[in-house]
């Protein structure tokens, strides 16, 4: 009887000590994931000069505080630029749509530029020179080749659209989209401040004269500007395409 009540004891004991037992908890290791940077940008390189990115997070280019003359005008010069520049399936379609923007809106554009030049004029000086200036450097903008291909697009799409705009349409047109027609650039600035570490307006502010920095050392065409005529359309034979010149100095 002792040895069963001296079993039953030592029982009790152990089942009172496993429902105290405390279980330790183990913490997962900490597993390291490795920060994928992003690819260099199509078109880039190691080094090249962008326009440094204002506070607001965008970029300073020739398409800021523009009046409707200018921005009807700037968004004639890069379909211009698109005409003269985009090759490929697309070539003959952006010609025809270029000609045709020309045709039904001639006496809208004829206007925004007479229009823009009174601006300069307004200016006094030497108004002519600040005005070629002014257009060589919103010509070698929009014809930055790393974005060439995305620019294309868009001109394509901005020409489709536009045929079906009448020509009091036209300056709220040109509004909507010119900046469509400058995304691929500031995009492409964008990709490549993520690809090089990025900048902050903290760690690098806008110098003053950012205005005039159109990314200086990008591969570019100094595309001289057509005063309202048609581009030829690619025919066969071929015609003798327009001489596309490098003058890297036109944008520093």
């Amino acid at each position: 009887m002792n040895r069963v009540l001296l079993s039953v004891s030592v029982a009790s004991l152990l089942a009172g000590c496993a429902s105290h037992r405390e279980v330790a908890s183990v913490t997962p290791p900490t597993v390291m994931v490795p920060v994928v940077a992003p690819p260099m940008p199509k078109g880039a390189f190691p080094g090249m000069v962008i326009p440094v990115a204002l506070p607001d997070g965008s970029y300073p280019t020739p398409n800021r505080n523009l009046t409707p003359a200018a921005t009807i005008w700037h968004l004639r010069a890069a379909l211009n630029v698109a005409a003269l520049a985009c090759r490929g399936p697309q070539e003959a379609t952006i010609i025809a749509g270029y000609n045709a923007l020309l045709s039904s809106q001639k006496p809208v554009l004829t206007n925004a530029e007479a229009a823009y030049a009174k601006e300069y004029k307004a200016g006094g000086g030497d108004w002519q020179d600040r005005y070629d200036d002014s257009m060589t450097r919103l010509y070698n903008f929009f014809s930055q080749s790393p974005a060439r291909d995305a620019f294309c697009a868009s001109a394509a799409a901005v020409l489709a659209d536009g045929a079906m705009v009448s020509p009091d349409r036209m300056p709220a047109f040109a509004a909507e989209r010119l900046p469509a027609l400058e995304r691929p650039f500031t995009e492409f600035y964008r990709a490549y401040d993520a690809w090089r570490g990025g900048t902050t307006p903290a760690r690098a502010p806008a110098p003053v004269f950012v205005g005039r920095q159109y990314a200086a050392n990008t591969p570019t065409m100094t595309i001289t500007q057509a005063r309202l005529q048609p581009i030829s359309q690619p025919s066969v034979p071929v015609a003798p395409r327009p001489r596309l010149e490098l003058d890297l100095s036109a944008i520093q």
